[in-house]
This record gives structure tokens, C-alpha cells and sequence, in this order.
């Protein structure tokens, strides 16, 4: 665990395995370290990390696993649960996979004796993306190659199903209105439902194709983001459903979008696994080049810090971590 010249990631932690999926919890756990989780082939590791951006007396990274979970096939997907406490007695992680055989896991462990988990059945196809309710935890929304949204409670029922005209890529739940939902397709459009009403509220398109990654910027949710082709674009939806702003950026194809959750102007793209050494690409909307190239062979996820300007990426047995200026 090293501090590496400019370009390349600030920080690595070392893994046992190829990492397909990471995500730094976005909800506050009621702890001064971060709460982060990444899958492999068959597991999910919990860890802890604190940096020394937020606290001096660490040097670089203080990374610590607090649990492995044994899950038996591929990770394709990761979401975490507001419910996710360590400062409870008995600390609480909650949180949902998706994985190759279409299934959802809900995993519930006090780090102790209590590990559990349940499988939703109802998906036909890969599933792409998942979300918990952003306020209580008690809905996971799922989207899915089969062209649907499903929507489920923590018993694994399906409380709602939404039919897309194209897979399903990525899901958004508005951070504030718990009854709205974003639901981007890889025929490029991005829909907003209303989920007491199960009408389609609001539509995006891109004009392009494929859209693979959407998000909803959390520091102004007016703005949306996704990458389709090669391109990233960012939307003002109270402007207008045609994109304000567009940039090539990936020239084979970019792979994910993700907003960091403390500056609103600034936003991480990555293009496909094992392309590129240069993958993963940080913007800042006051720049007309992005302000940061990773020049590590990372493979796959992204993931922002809840409060600090820092993102991750899975590799081959490895995590990088990049740190931006504000």
C-alpha cells in the first residue's frame, strides 16, 4: 500500500482474486471509516478504508477486511443498504448482489454468528444494476437484459415490474422523493417512473446507442450523466430531454459513468476491461479535458467516497484508488 507518482493510483490494496465489482457505501454507517465492498468470482469482501485526505495520522490508506462472504458464483453487481450500522450493538451490514445466474442476494450479517441471506427469483436475464430506497432500506429496485425494472421488498416479494423497450443498464432512486425512480436503457433512453402511480413521469434520450451507465448527480439532481458509444453526456432536466453537453472520451466504447457525491461539476467514466491502460478518465465540467487520466490496467467497477473527492476501481487481484482536486 503505496503513495505512486502522479498518474497512477494514489493508493492499491491487494486482493485474492480478480475484482468485477466495488462500491464504497453511499450512506453515512455511523463510523469514521468508509464501508466499502467488492466481488469476485465467487465472494464478497467487506472492508473498511480511511485516508489520509481525512485523517493525518494515517499514512496513505488504513484498509481493513471485516468480513469475506462466501457467494459461490460471479459478482456482477453491488448495492448497499441505508441499514448499514457500525455504530449499533451489534454492528449491522446489509447489502444485495446481483450475480451471473440471474438472481438477487440479500445478505444481512452482524460480523458475528449472524450471516444470512436470501435469493430473489424473478429476473430471466443478466441483471445490470440494482439500488436500495436511499431513506429506509425496505425496497431494492433491480434492472435487467429482460427488459424489466423490477422492484422487490426484503422478503424477496416483487412489489412492481416495469417493462423497457431495450435492457436495462443502470437504476437511480432520487435521494430525496422516494417514489421516483431512474431507469436507463441501452437503447439510450433514461425513463423516470413514479412508483405510486407505476406511470413513466419524464423521458432522456441520448440520440445514441448503446447507453451503458447512467447516474443521477446527488449534489444537484437536476443533472443526469451517462456514457453511450464513446461518448459521455450530461442532461439539465429542467431544460430540456436532449443533452446539454457531450464528449467523445473512450475510443473503444465507454463502460461506466459514476457523479462524485461531493462536487457536482465532477464525474468518472471508465471504458471497458482490459483494453487500455488508460481507463479510467475523471471530468470536471469547467474543463474541456479530463483533469485526470488512471494509467493503471484496471478492470472493473467504479465507485466515489461519500465525502471525499476519491474514486475506486477493481482489478486483476487488486483495488486502485485515485484522489482528485476539488
Amino acid at each position: 500500500m503505496k503513495q505512486d507518482s502522479l498518474r497512477n493510483a494514489a493508493y492499491t490494496v491487494d486482493c485474492e482474486d480478480y475484482v468485477h465489482v466495488i462500491k464504497f457505501n453511499p450512506f453515512d454507517s455511523g463510523d469514521a471509516c468508509s464501508l466499502i465492498a467488492y466481488g469476485g468470482n465467487n465472494y464478497v469482501v467487506v472492508g473498511t478504508c480511511r485516508f489520509q485526505e481525512e485523517d493525518v495520522e494515517v499514512e496513505g490508506i488504513q484498509y481493513k477486511t471485516l468480513r469475506t462472504f462466501h457467494h459461490g458464483i460471479r459478482v456482477d453487481a453491488i448495492a448497499w443498504s441505508p441499514e448499514s450500522r457500525l455504530d449499533a450493538l451489534p454492528p449491522q451490514i446489509r447489502f444485495c448482489t446481483a450475480a451471473s445466474d440471474k438472481k438477487l442476494r440479500l445478505f444481512t450479517s452482524d460480523l458475528h454468528d449472524k450471516n444470512e441471506y436470501k435469493t430473489f427469483d424473478g429476473h430471466s436475464d443478466y441483471v445490470n444494476d440494482l439500488v436500495f430506497a436511499p431513506k429506509e432500506g425496505q425496497e431494492i429496485a433491480s434492472v435487467s437484459d429482460d427488459h424489466t425494472c423490477r422492484v422487490w421488498d426484503l422478503e424477496g416479494n416483487e412489489k412492481a415490474c416495469f417493462g423497457l423497450r431495450s435492457p436495462g443498464m443502470s437504476v437511480c432512486w432520487h435521494p430525496e422523493d422516494e417514489f421516483k425512480l431512474m431507469v436507463a436503457e441501452k437503447n439510450g433512453t433514461i425513463q423516470f417512473y413514479d412508483l405510486i402511480t407505476h406511470q413513466a413521469i419524464l423521458s432522456l434520450d441520448c440520440e445514441q446507442t448503446p447507453l451503458m451507465s447512467a447516474d443521477w448527480c446527488l449534489k444537484n439532481t437536476l443533472k443526469i450523466g451517462a456514457v453511450a458509444g464513446s461518448d459521455w453526456l450530461i442532461w439539465n432536466i429542467s431544460c430540456s430531454s436532449y443533452p446539454q453537453d457531450k464528449r467523445p472520451v473512450h475510443v473503444d466504447q465507454a463502460r461506466l459513468f459514476r457523479w462524485s457525491r461531493v462536487n457536482e461539476h465532477l464525474f468518472a467514466t471508465i471504458g471497458y476491461p482490459g483494453k487500455a491502460t488508460t481507463q479510467l478518465l475523471i471530468h470536471h465540467l469547467g474543463h474541456p479535458q479530463p483533469i485526470l487520466t488512471g494509467t493503471a490496467a484496471v478492470g472493473s467497477g467504479l465507485t466515489w467516497h461519500r465525502t471525499l473527492p476519491l474514486c475506486a476501481v477493481g482489478g486483476d487481484h487488486k483495488i486502485f484508488f485515485w484522489v482528485t482536486e476539488m
